[in-house]
């Protein structure tokens, strides 16, 4: 592939949806040489965007082409993993949008491949780099927050008319509901303030969607220590809401909006004063819109001209997986 600090590689997406569309709408022109998706026109339309690329519904074509370096995927939950072991069998580097599978397994079959051919997997989980929790990152990691203590998170969104016949409601396809949708992404948030759960515990029900996949989660997660997470997921919240909160024994951390019809994004950081009673309270507002997708994929580029391992990548997919599957069996979800 082209080298250079400057260079972008060449990028195959695949699955040409919304998410395709967002990925293409934060990288540079003409970098998206082959857009694929078994919907043709979905794929003719996404090309139509970037000027030379190749419009194909055949993802062995996309992900062996001479003219793709990298390759980006943006599919249905169950075709994550096999998309990418293919990318990853013709020795691309991938970004694989989360879960990135839906049973431990094919993450465990990932890895085993990338190995043996030397390719970057690197898992999209871009909340990491929303502005709040960037500064949120750089509090924690000062710190400031002296030990932590626990972690509380609510992840939540209200569904649609119809929402029950769509893909995420088919277990054949999502490989479940609200847990495995929303809920990886609080999973994944906590790991990185809590570290590994040695401990899982909760269930996920349904509620309200006549559906074969949870519609909420309730957990509690606690590493090596005895620090807890607990975590909230629904698609029955009706307003959608984000929140997360970091509590350390001299102050706590809340993250709260994702921007958009999540709510202005801010962070809030509250000291705890010697003297106790009301702590010093600093707000950050980050009004101006979510480059998490641009940061992202920024960082992909560097993994790939660093030949660094991504984080996240497998390592971090496969944790949040054993959750999911742990709460799961424990609800008696069987797919």
């Amino acid at each position: 592939m082209p080298t250079g600090p400057s260079t972008t590689p060449r990028i195959a997406l695949i699955g040409c949806g919304l998410i395709g569309q967002k990925r293409l709408n934060n990288l540079p022109p003409g970098s998206v040489t082959v857009a694929c998706d078994l919907q043709l026109d979905r794929a003719k339309k996404l090309a139509a965007q970037s000027p030379g690329c190749e419009a194909t519904d055949s993802v062995e074509r996309a992900v062996t082409s001479p003219n793709v370096d990298a390759v980006m995927i943006a599919t249905l939950n169950a075709s994550l993993a096999p998309v990418a072991l293919q990318a990853v069998c013709a020795g691309k580097h991938v970004l694989v949008e989360k879960p990135a599978a839906v049973r431990v397994r094919e993450v465990e079959e990932l890895e085993a491949a990338a190995a043996k051919t030397g390719a970057l997997v690197r898992v999209g989980y871009n909340h990491r780099y929303h502005p709040a929790c960037l500064k949120m990152l750089e509090i924690f990691r000062s710190g400031a927050l002296g030990p932590i203590m626990f972690l509380r998170g609510r992840y939540g969104q209200g569904g649609r008319v119809g929402y029950e016949k769509e893909w995420r409601a088919d277990p054949k396809l999502s490989g479940g509901g609200e847990l495995i949708d929303q809920g990886v992404h609080l999973i994944d948030l906590a790991g990185i303030f809590l570290g590994e759960f040695t401990q899982v515990d909760g269930h996920a029900t349904t509620y309200f969607w006549k559906m074969p996949v949870d519609d909420n989660a309730f957990l509690s997660l606690r590493n090596a220590a005895g620090n807890t997470a607990w975590l909230h997921v629904s698609c029955t919240e009706w307003k959608n809401m984000f929140s997360l909160e970091v509590y350390g024994r001299d102050a706590k951390l809340h993250w709260e909006g994702l921007g958009g019809s999540y709510g202005v994004e801010r962070l809030t950081y509250y000291k705890m004063l010697p003297q106790m009673g009301p702590p010093e309270t600093t707000v950050h507002e980050f009004p101006r819109g979510d480059e998490s997708w641009k940061i992202e994929m920024a960082e992909f580029f560097e993994d790939i001209r660093l030949q660094r391992t991504p984080v996240p990548g497998l390592k971090e997919a496969k944790a949040a997986l054993k959750v999911v599957e742990t709460i799961h069996a424990k609800s008696g979800y069987r797919w």
